[in-house]
This record gives structure tokens, C-alpha cells and sequence, in this order.
């Protein structure tokens, strides 16, 4: 080797050294104004993606789509139930392996926020908590308290030191940028006092003391103390400042929607308020918002909590439960997020200077030089557009919106203009057949017979259970004499159970009380004779009762059909996910805590309540482990047309194959009552086809958002459609295994597939885009108005086969109605045509040379479109035109 090629040699190691040092010696600190990452202060945009809640199938396309959107940072919470299922028994596989997620967000590119807590809330059982945390003798959760200490010390430091292990913190050269210790705890540290104080304190040392090299911080408390930032949760945190002027502005969770529980309505926010609060945040002087959720995902198996979380956590995210961009949302976020990073340089580097613009209208601006401004302008009236003057030029702004002018002087996006598409999904037909229905019926003829426990009394269902199964059966007998009234005719006994939650079903000697037989006598006239005939009529009654999120608590009454001598009472009780919020939830009580009382016997009232009862922990199904492939033909299931026999507790199963494509599948549950369903022994979750109700009357962008503001299914079932992960399939014989508590058809369960069928675009000319904007090198800005685009993009795989509709003009209505209004130019379609079919995406410019000629010169125009998505290799695609 040359001296020549030594030296070069000798300068490629050096200049790899220098790179690798810097790799390695990353550094994430932070002062009042942003995170400040290798000494660059940085606004950061950041979306929830829980691990658990998608398969790792699914984490690359998600991290590289949330990348897409804008996105630098992807938060998520650590589950400790999951991992330490018990004391010291650690599970770090497949949903729950948590290294690998991290790596996959690092390949993508993007940052960690690791919410270690360990409490999480999250509508997730228990909080996130391992249900034997509570059996610790002397436990008392969060709060100054030893054993819990002990406990939550061991997992944090547990959690940390894989991270370390694997050099995943930013100080290693990893991603995670900083980290969370607890979670919310500001209702609880009001609600204990001192011990709350000392505890949270102690928390704070605690996991400083870890040294990670990163920060730290606790959300919605108001009293973290240094060096942990304070941060802010809700739908709205413009309002909210850190409690230490040298603190950077944080909001941990931006609400994107809500979650949804059985028997409640879904809860769309809509995307322009939802901008408005970011945008809100960020004119305050904020400097990293994360939505919450970004990608909410599925519930799997028993991990929805509240109680009453549906097994869908799709929460109205950008991205939807299956994986799928949701449009407008994702779309318009996007474009806010590159609107506000051209701004960076400004907002990191000057506190906003703040004008009134109006009685309602602000302006925000930012400068840090003499040629370096950015500004927000906004308007907080709930219904009045806004004229505003603003550096000697007109600004027309639309109600609760705000503009964001990046140099001062043009604006480049409005939070209440949305120029993005609209996209239509659907679940459409696989053409996948259920076949070789089956069942067995749930054996309730020995309950008691075998039980090893018994005791005097009830004994609450958890404490039994340890939540091992949502089932615990309830089991006594009552001793009816003979003369009783109701024997001879006479109105049957009432039964009343008061349960502390969630759900109950009732049987009286082995048969559901849900379907009672009455004896009636006929008469029937025959020429000179009479036929007394006796028969048993049906008589339909509710065995059933249920409790609600907001109200656990509930009592069953109902008639029951007791005959003369001994006769069986079992009441099966059934949990639907574990509190996970408030104060000592730990303590609250599930399951038959009684009274139990007879009414209507000939002495009056029995209370059987202190009786004495045997208890069945889960089902005969369940400890024969019927869901697994290798157990499902260990019992002989009843083959026909009788398997699809509609009763109550029953278990079915059939096989089907893999249907070809790539389109997210799902089970359609409708014509089933409430149970669970697994597919090749995975769990995908609890079904339960209750009915939503709520006010769906309207719902408005503009005003303050909550909840009950903008409510979707109103008199449909909550939740219909359940994710099938495609990782969890074969090619061929995938086994279905379900387990139906109240009586459903199971021959009418179908597979579908969630298929974008439809794509609207409705923007005006000169609308802001981004597109528009181009910063020149000597500093000064300009603007094109006049190129204006509208965008429209298919799923991957599918391509533009039709146009339902398009007009340049005035068109009115909305995607899926569209109008053709009093301007419209004779050739829209034609264009829109030439453009788009056979494509998976295409832009059309909104502009009168692309339409050949202005349609009517005095108005402001715009350009409405409606397409249709097929898949490429589908011809037969219906027209979607509602």
C-alpha cells in the first residue's frame, strides 16, 4: 500500500470516528422554548402508536405512513400486565416485543417518547397493571406507599435496562428522546394529600436517578418536580404553561377523537378543529404536540378495559384501527404539520408578539430578525368569518380557524380549509366461505357437582378469578315445597340479583331463564264433544341484565320457573374489561355482591344471599382449551344444521381459507349476540352486539369539542366489524372458534374486506397549499396563486376506474352528493377523465387554462370530484354514486 492510499486510508477512519462519536454521543436536553436535540431546538410533531394494539406485520407500514404525515416522534406507552403477566414471568413476544417495535420506528427514521408510567389508563385493563399487583400483601396503589413502591421500581428499572441493553436511548445513539415516569396523576395527588406529594416526588428521584441521559417528563401534574417537565393532556392545552419558566411547552396528548364503549355511540372530531387546537398551541409558544391517538388499532383478547371498551380502540385517529390513512384527517394534519415546520426557525427562536386584530381576532408573530418572520393569525368567533388588516394587507378569516403565514405575508394553510381529499372505505364481500359449521354446548348440567370452592356467602369475582377469565359462575340451591300458590298456577317467584358489575346471566335448573315454558289449557270444539288440550307456550323473558361504563352497578329482575323440591340457581357473571381510572380503582368491586332475594313465595321473601354457593372459575370450553387448533376436536361437536342452533352458551366453530389480496379483513358479527371469537387460537377479543345510542343529530367544526358533540351509528350496533390481522393467517383451514353467551346464527358471520371505494376532492382556486410557497435563496418569499391542485389518491394496488362526478364552477354539496351548480364548464368530466383513469393517484390544477376557458368570470370558482377506486384487477367495480 502506497503512502498515498495510507493517508487516504488514515482520513476515512478519522472522518468515520468523528461521525461515529457523534452518533454515539447524542445529546437531548431542553430550556423554555423546545427538546433541544444535538443543540438544535426542535419543534416536534409526535402520534401514539401502541405496540400491543397491531401486529409487527403492521409496525413498518404504520411508522413509515406516520413519517409521511409529518410526523418526528412516535410515543407509546409500556404495558406491564403484558409483560409480567406474574411475578417475575416476563413475556416480550410478538405484539408485546417492545425492542423490536422501537427498532422498527428507528429504521423508519423517527424518534421514541417510551411512556414507561408503569400506569397507563389507556381504556386498557386494569390501567396496565398486572391484576396479581393487588394481591401484594400491604399494597396500596399509587400513593406513598412501600410494596407498591417496591414494585413499580423493579419494572421501571426493568424496562430501562433493555433499553440500555439494547442502546436504544438517544444518549446511546438510540431514538427514544425522553421518557415518561407515572401518568395523569394530578387527580389522584389532590385526592391524597401528602402522601400523593411525597409519592410523586419520590417517583420523580426515582427514575432520574436511572440516568438515561434523557429527560423526563409526567403529564397532568401540575407539581413535577424539577428536572421533570410538566405537561399537558386534553382536547384543548393553549391555556396550559409548564410550572418553571425555564421548562419547554409540551402537550403530551392531543385528543384526535375518542374512544368508544359498548353501547355508546362513536366520536368523530372533526380534523379543522382539531388543527385549531395544535395551531392554537403552537402561536402560544408550544413546542411538541402529540396526538393521542395517531393510530389507535384493535383491543385484542381481554385488554379493553374501562369497563365496556369496545375491542375496536380506532378513536378517529389519522390512521384507523385496520391501518388505513384516514381522509380528510391524515391529509389536512399533514399539511398543517409542514405549514408549522416552515415556521420553525422562528417560533424556536423569539416569544410571539400578540396584536388584536378584532374583538375575536389575534395576531401571533414571530420574528427573529430583519427578515425572518413567521405569524398565525387567528379567529376564535364559533360562527362569523373575519375581514382582518394585518401588515397592510387584507385577510379574510373563516370562523374558529386560524392562518398560518409563514413569512408574514402569505398564507400557506388555514386550519378550517380543507383542499385535502375525502376518502370512502367500505367493507365489501371476500368471497370467503365458512364451511364445516359446528358446535358444543357449554356444559352446565354438573356445575357445582365437582366444585373445590364453596363458602357462606358471596365473594366478590376478581378475588376469585385473579382475571384469568371474564366467567365466574355463582352456583346455590333452593328448596320449594310443595303447596306453594305459584305451583298451582299462581304468578311465578322473582328473582332479583344486585351485581357490582358487568354482566349476568341467570339459569334455573340448568335452562335459561331468558326463554320460560308456561302450561296453558286449550279449549277446542268438535261437533258434540270437547278436547281439553294442555300445552307448554313459550314465554319470552330477559335472563339477562348488564351494566353500563358509566353505571357498573345493576340489578337483575326477572320471574324465574322453580319447581317443588330442590332446585339449582346459577348465575353466571361475567367482567368486560377491568376499571382502569380513578382514585384506588384497584379497589372497586366486580362480580355478585348481592343481596340475592326470592319475592313472591307463599312466606314472603327468601334471601338466599347468605346461603351457601359454589363457584366455577371460567368456562368448560375454556379449560378444555377448545379455542386451540391442537384442542378443538377433543370433544364431539354437533355437525349440520343443527350447529347453527340459536341458544344460549354455545360454542361454535368452522374453517375457511385466506382470501387472495392485501385489504385489511374483518368478521361481520351482526347476526350474533355477545361472546368472544379466536382465530388459530388468537384472540380477537369480546363481541357484543348492543345498540348505540346518543344524539347524532349534527356536529359542527367550529366551538369547543367534547365528546358528545359530534356523534356517529346512532341506533346501530357499536361495534359490527372485527379485525382479522392477516399475519394470523394460513393459505387454507384457518380455524374460527367462537363462544356466544346469548343465542346468535352463526351460519350468517361472514369475512370482509375494508376497501377504499371512493375518493372526493372539493377545493377552491387560490387555495393555500404549501405547493404555492417557495422561500427564495436571498430570503424573500412568493406565492402562485394561481396553481391550485386538487389531489386524488386510490390504496395501494388500486387504480382511479371511474369518474362519478366533476365540475369546475360552483358545485354544491358534499362527497357522495355533489351537485352541479349555476357555473359549471362543459368539459369537466372530460379533463378529470384525461387525468386520472387507469392511475392510482393524479393531480388536476384548479385554474381556467386547464379548463379551456373561464365559466363564469365575476365568481369564485372551485373543483369538485368524485371517483371510484377498483383494484387493479377488478373490472366488475359497482358505481359508488349515493
Amino acid at each position: 500500500m502506497g503512502t498515498s492510499s495510507v493517508s487516504k486510508f488514515l482520513t476515512l477512519f478519522l472522518m468515520v470516528l468523528i461521525v461515529g462519536s457523534k452518533l454515539i454521543h447524542c445529546t437531548v436536553t431542553y430550556d423554555k422554548k423546545a427538546i433541544i436535540i444535538d443543540g438544535q431546538r426542535r419543534i416536534l410533531i409526535s402520534g401514539s402508536i401502541h405496540y400491543p394494539r397491531s401486529t409487527p406485520d403492521m409496525w413498518e407500514d404504520l411508522v413509515q405512513k406516520a413519517k409521511d404525515g409529518g410526523l418526528d416522534v412516535i410515543d407509546t406507552y409500556v404495558f406491564w400486565n403484558v409483560h409480567e403477566p406474574s411475578p417475575g414471568n416476563y413475556n416480550f413476544e410478538g405484539r408485546f416485543d417492545l425492542v423490536r417495535f422501537i427498532k422498527t420506528v428507528q429504521k423508519g427514521g423517527l424518534y421514541v417518547h417510551l411512556r414507561i408510567g408503569p400506569y397507563v389508563c389507556a381504556e386498557w385493563n386494569f390501567g396496565g397493571f398486572p391484576v396479581w399487583l393487588k394481591y401484594v400483601p400491604g399494597i396500596s396503589f399509587r400513593t406513598d406507599n412501600g410494596p407498591f413502591k417496591a414494585a413499580m421500581q423493579g419494572f421501571t428499572q426493568k424496562i430501562v435496562q433493555m433499553m440500555k441493553d439494547e442502546r436504544l436511548f438517544q444518549s446511546q445513539g438510540g431514538p427514544i428522546i425522553f421518557s415518561q415516569i407515572e401518568n395523569e396523576y394530578g387527580p389522584e395527588s389532590r385526592a391524597f394529600g401528602a402522601a400523593g406529594h411525597s409519592y410523586i416526588n419520590w417517583a420523580a428521584q426515582m427514575a432520574v436517578g436511572l440516568k438515561t441521559g434523557v429527560p423526563w417528563v409526567m403529564c397532568k401534574e401540575d407539581d413535577a418536580p424539577d428536572p421533570v417537565i410538566n405537561t399537558c393532556n386534553g382536547f384543548y392545552c393553549d391555556a396550559f404553561s409548564p410550572n418553571k419558566p425555564y421548562k419547554p411547552t409540551m402537550w403530551t396528548e392531543a385528543w384526535s377523537g375518542w374512544f368508544t364503549e359498548f353501547g355508546g355511540a362513536f366520536h368523530h372530531r372533526p380534523v379543522q378543529d382539531l388543527a385549531f387546537a395544535v395551531a392554537r398551541f403552537i402561536q402560544k409558544g408550544g413546542s411538541f404536540v402529540n396526538y393521542y391517538m395517531y393510530h389507535g388499532g384493535t383491543n385484542f383478547g381481554r385488554s379493553a378495559g374501562g369497563p365496556f371498551i369496545t375491542t375496536s380502540y380506532d378513536y378517529d385517529a389519522p390512521i384507523d384501527e385496520y391501518g388505513l390513512i384516514r381522509e380528510p384527517k391524515y391529509g389536512h394534519l399533514k399539511e398543517l404539520h409542514r405549514a408549522i415546520k416552515l415556521c420553525e426557525h422562528e417560533l424556536v427562536s423569539s416569544d410571539p408578539t400578540i396584536t388584536l386584530l378584532g374583538t375575536y381576532q389575534q395576531a401571533h408573530v414571530f420574528s427573529s430578525g430583519k427578515r425572518s418572520c413567521s405569524a398565525f393569525l387567528a379567529n376564535y368567533h364559533t360562527q362569523s368569518a373575519a375581514r382582518v388588516m394585518f401588515n397592510n394587507m387584507h385577510y379574510v378569516l373563516p370562523p374558529w380557524s386560524i392562518s398560518i403565514l409563514p413569512d408574514c405575508r402569505n398564507v400557506v394553510f388555514n386550519t378550517a380549509k380543507v383542499g385535502v381529499q375525502t376518502s370512502h372505505v367500505q367493507m365489501l364481500p371476500t368471497g370467503s366461505r365458512f364451511f364445516s359449521w359446528e358446535s358444543y354446548d357449554e356444559d352446565i348440567s354438573s356445575l357445582g357437582a365437582s366444585s373445590r370452592m364453596t363458602a357462606l356467602g358471596l365473594m366478590e369475582q376478581i378475588n376469585v378469578t385473579r382475571d384469568t377469565t371474564d366467567y365466574l359462575w355463582y352456583i346455590t340451591s333452593v328448596n320449594i315445597n310443595p303447596s306453594e300458590s305459584f305451583l298451582r298456577g299462581g304468578q311465578w317467584p322473582t328473582l332479583t340479583v344486585e351485581s357490582a358489575g358487568h354482566a349476568l346471566h341467570v339459569f334455573i335448573n340448568g335452562q335459561f331463564s331468558g326463554m320460560l315454558f308456561k302450561t296453558t289449557f286449550i279449549v277446542v270444539t268438535n261437533m258434540n264433544f270437547i278436547i281439553w288440550l294442555m300445552s307448554a307456550l313459550p314465554v319470552t323473558i330477559t335472563g339477562s341484565a348488564f351494566g353500563t361504563r358509566e353505571n357498573r352497578e345493576f340489578t337483575f329482575t326477572g320471574p324465574v320457573n322453580l319447581r317443588a323440591g330442590t332446585n339449582r340457581i346459577a348465575l353466571l357473571s361475567i367482567a368486560v374489561g377491568l376499571p382502569n381510572v380513578g382514585v384506588h380503582y384497584e379497589t372497586w368491586k366486580t362480580g355478585i355482591l348481592g343481596p340475592v332475594m326470592l319475592h313472591g313465595l307463599n312466606q314472603g321473601n327468601k334471601d338466599l344471599t347468605w346461603q351457601q354457593w359454589s363457584y366455577q372459575v371460567g368456562l368448560k370450553g375454556e379449560a378444555m382449551n377448545l379455542v386451540s387448533p391442537n384442542r378443538a376436536s377433543s370433544v364431539d361437536w354437533i355437525q349440520g344444521s343443527l350447529a347453527t342452533r340459536q341458544q344460549p352458551l354455545k360454542w361454535y366453530k368452522a374453517y375457511f381459507d385466506a382470501p387472495g389480496g392485501n385489504e385489511p379483513l374483518a368478521l361481520d358479527m351482526r347476526s350474533m349476540g355477545k361472546g368472544q371469537v379466536w382465530i388459530n387460537g388468537q384472540s380477537i377479543g369480546r363481541y357484543w352486539l348492543s345498540y348505540a345510542k346518543g344524539d347524532c343529530s349534527s356536529c359542527g367544526y367550529s366551538g369547543t369539542f367534547r365528546p358528545p358533540k359530534c356523534q356517529l351509528g346512532c341506533g346501530q350496533p357499536t361495534q359490527r366489524w372485527y379485525h382479522v390481522p392477516r399475519s394470523w393467517l394460513k393459505p387454507k383451514q384457518n380455524l374460527l372458534v367462537i363462544f356466544e353467551e346469548l343465542g346468535g346464527d352463526a351460519s350468517k358471520i361472514s369475512l370482509v374486506k375494508r376497501s377504499t371505494t371512493s375518493v372526493c376532492a372539493d377545493a377552491f382556486e387560490h387555495h393555500p397549499t404549501i405547493e404555492n410557497y417557495n422561500t427564495e435563496s436571498n430570503g424573500e418569499s412568493e406565492r402562485n396563486l394561481h396553481q391550485a391542485k386538487v389531489h386524488l389518491r386510490c390504496a395501494p394496488g388500486q387504480s382511479i376506474s371511474a369518474i362519478n362526478f366533476a365540475s369546475f364552477g360552483t358545485p354544491t354539496g358534499t362527497c357522495g352528493s355533489f351537485q352541479e351548480g349555476t357555473c359549471h364548464a362543459p368539459n369537466s368530466h372530460s379533463v378529470v377523465e384525461k387525468k386520472c383513469i387507469g392511475r392510482e393517484s393524479c393531480m388536476v390544477a384548479i385554474s381556467n387554462s386547464n379548463f379551456g376557458a373561464d365559466p363564469c368570470p365575476s365568481k369564485l370558482k372551485k373543483l369538485s370530484v368524485e371517483a371510484v377506486c377498483s383494484t387493479v384487477s377488478d373490472t366488475t367495480q359497482p358505481n359508488t354514486r349515493r
